[in-house]
């Protein structure tokens, strides 16, 4: 892996060359080593937190890592196309708009003693406007060469919070065209539903059941590139202790594993079908 700015990143998305990089500010990742169809995503995976802003901040540590997305890049790691966020969601959300992506309160409880001052805003804003530079490089460059693109738009959520049953993987189809890729969809969810999980886990998928596909990410690509699919992928976080904060890494590894022919073989049957 190499350290790279936006503008060498972005040039050599232009120029088609393979490569590992993490911004030259530290706050995304990406990996090519193959120009292939279809993208993984990893948005809110990132866990950092600028040292500036930490006397600012009312919620700990453990309450940013409970709302964050940790492991999601690890599950898709062996895909040849890998974009992930290491900024954590309480700094900047990049599944939200920039008008909204910097958090007054987070999930019912106020984010900042005082408000942040706007150089700090300015900061974090700046990184998610070149994080969505180099996604509509990379989306773009994708679709010249194959005409289409799927994204894998993989998230993680709480499900112990909920007072109901809830699946272990959810689709969220809202914002994309169901006319057109509804049987790609249905294709992923059935896969989501054979997984082979460890310690009793079962495996069950929905569409729209927590969440309806409303993210920023999603929407992004959706509006500005009309033959990329967007698949916004929720895996209830049976994959570790949301109150204890242990990780599982059996049931990330089982999950990596399957993912890693299910997730190809997907991608493949929509080029297909295209």
């Amino acid at each position: 892996m190499e350290k790279l700015s936006i503008a060498q990143i972005l040039s050599k998305i232009n120029n088609q060359e393979t490569f590992h990089a993490v911004s030259d500010d530290y706050s995304f990742t990406l990996k090519i080593d193959d120009y292939v169809h279809y993208v993984c995503g990893a948005v809110h995976d990132g866990h950092q937190f600028r040292k500036e802003l930490w006397d600012y901040c009312l919620h700990t540590e453990y309450e940013r890592w409970y709302e964050e997305d940790p492991e999601t890049k690890n599950m898709v790691i062996s895909h040849p196309i890998v974009l992930a966020g290491m900024d954590s969601r309480f700094e900047y959300d990049l599944n939200r708009t920039p008008e909204t992506a910097i958090y007054d309160d987070a999930w019912g409880k106020q984010l900042w003693k005082v408000p942040l001052p706007e150089t700090m805003k300015a900061k974090s804003l700046e990184k998610h406007a070149n994080f969505y530079n180099v996604v509509a490089a990379l989306i773009a460059k994708i679709e010249r060469i194959h005409g289409m693109c799927v994204v894998y738009d993989m998230h993680s959520y709480n499900w112990k919070r909920w007072d109901r049953e809830v699946p272990t993987w959810n689709l969220g189809t809202s914002n994309i065209d169901t006319t057109r890729f509804g049987k790609d969809v249905e294709r992923w969810r059935q896969f989501l539903e054979q997984m082979n999980l460890p310690n009793g886990i079962k495996s069950t998928s929905r569409i729209n059941d927590t969440f309806q596909g409303n993210g920023y990410f999603l929407k992004f690509i959706t509006q500005n590139f009309k033959n990329t699919l967007v698949l916004a992928t929720e895996i209830a976080k049976v994959y570790c202790d949301e109150y204890t904060q242990i990780l599982f890494p059996e049931v990330v590894s089982a999950v990596e594993m399957q993912l890693r022919n299910g997730l190809k073989n997907h991608a493949y049957s929509v080029l297909e079908q295209d």
